[in-house]
């Protein structure tokens, strides 16, 4: 391996060291047994089901799930690679794909029969690698869309059709802005948009911080510049050059920013670096809406006293709505305890078994269109619609999906790129320096 991914290994080991390993989840693990990794609570019954399936069908098998953390997660993952710690299975992110491609840590899932045509189209190309071998196989997808509480919405006299006809612009960030301040209000109850509005005292913000949005500010500026025509790199996947120093992308993200600095978005210092979460800011009152991914949506629909009601993301310049569409994935560790058993795990992870029963749970949409179908019907039951999520990947008229960006060294661009963009945020920084920031990224790509 190059002297840099020892050196990333290693660094994370430390870390994973002092925050405590979690022993004795692969290593020694029997013939029979398959070890996997999730990070969601959330999603862990629906999975316990599936293994229950799976050992149906494969007698003698056993499937042992472990779940961790989201920072744990990660964490403890990069550290079990080099500790001989590492589970047979686990749940990979595509933000995180193109670092454990570079630290060679996946194993090809060529043989395995994966067919694209039966995802939802992008998921399975997405986990291609620059060698052209597939390390992933498809799990699920999300998109992102405007989140609102429906009783501020109507006192704002904004109805659930106007919220889904909004359109914005780098220049006066049209209906939409003008929507976000309408929501906004001070402590003397002042409107954000009315005479006197006091910017310093806001009771109720328009909505929601997020944070600075890092690299790819999925649930914060990522619709915009999308719908602005701003792409992330040269390249759809792999690419070699980042574009943070385009005029577009940096409009885009002073306009947004801007918002905060007018009083309708919450400062940076109410999410507190990932504490007090958007949905935790809509259900204490203190924000009316939030852009936010579909794997929040039980969590929006189960805040107490509030009822929430989704949107489409704006129309941009380009006359098209934009969302990311994120899309995990199973992948298998390279060494693997039980290589053949993961094969089998894997394969039926992916199956349309599997990802009906995993929707029916009403979590997340799987990747199959069946396995979406029940998800659908799963909101459903519960009284949920969930347009605002799923007509953006049927929809190519008026939506545009979009991925994470997929490139070596993604850690890295995330390392540079997180306090560049929270002191735009923060501090009131000149979004020209993210041309300097680009240059960084660059540079490093070209090694």
């Amino acid at each position: 391996m190059r002297f840099r991914t020892v050196m990333a290994l290693t660094g994370a080991l430390a870390l994973s060291l002092t925050a405590g390993c979690a022993k004795g989840d692969s290593v020694g693990s029997a013939s029979n047994t398959v070890t996997y990794w999730l990070w969601d609570s959330n999603q862990l019954p629906a999975y316990q089901a599936c293994a229950k399936g799976f050992e149906q069908q494969n007698p003698g098998l056993k499937v042992k799930i472990t779940q961790l953390g989201w920072a744990d997660y990660w964490t403890k993952l990069t550290a079990s690679f080099i500790a001989g710690t590492q589970p047979d299975v686990f749940t990979d992110h595509i933000q995180k794909f193109g670092q454990f491609a570079d630290l060679k840590v996946l194993q090809p899932l060529d043989d395995l029969g994966i067919d694209p045509s039966a995802y939802q189209p992008g998921l399975a190309a997405n986990w291609q690698g620059q060698d052209g071998h597939q390390y992933g196989t498809p799990k699920d997808w999300d998109t992102v869309a405007l989140f609102y509480n429906q009783k501020m919405a109507k006192s704002a006299g904004l109805s659930a059709d106007q919220l889904n006809s909004l359109s914005w612009n780098p220049t006066d960030g049209g209906t939409f802005e003008k929507a976000i301040a309408h929501l906004t209000i001070d402590r003397n109850g002042k409107r954000g948009d009315e005479p006197g509005f006091d910017k310093h005292h806001v009771k109720v913000y328009g909505m929601a911080t997020g944070g600075a949005g890092d690299s790819d500010g999925q649930t914060t500026w990522s619709p915009f510049t999308a719908s602005a025509g701003w792409n992330y790199t040269d390249k759809k996947r792999w690419g070699t050059k980042f574009q943070y120093d385009s005029k577009t992308y940096q409009s885009t993200v002073k306009w947004y920013f801007g918002l905060a600095k007018k009083g309708y978005l919450a400062p940076f210092t109410d999410y507190s670096d990932g504490a007090n979460p958007p949905n935790a800011q809509i259900a204490a009152g203190k924000a009316a809406t939030a852009f936010d991914g579909a794997w929040m949506i039980s969590t929006y629909a189960a805040a107490k006293g509030i009822k929430i009601g989704t949107a489409y993301t704006p129309t941009g310049p380009t006359g098209k709505r934009a969302t990311m569409m994120n899309g995990l994935a199973d992948s298998i560790t390279k060494d693997a305890h039980n290589k053949a058993g993961a094969r089998k795990w894997v394969t039926y992870l992916s199956s349309n078994n599997c990802q009906k029963t995993v929707g029916s749970y009403g979590i997340v949409f799987p990747a199959t269109p069946d396995g979406t179908k029940a998800a659908v019907a799963a909101y459903k039951k519960k009284g949920i619609d969930v347009t605002a999520f799923t007509r953006p990947v049927a929809d190519k008229k008026d939506f545009a999906t979009f991925s994470f960006p997929i490139t070596n060294y993604s850690a890295d661009v995330y390392a540079l790129m997180r306090p560049a963009m929270q002191d735009v945020y923060a501090n009131d920084a000149p979004v020209s320096g993210l041309g300097k920031t680009n240059k960084q990224i660059n540079f490093i790509l070209g090694q």
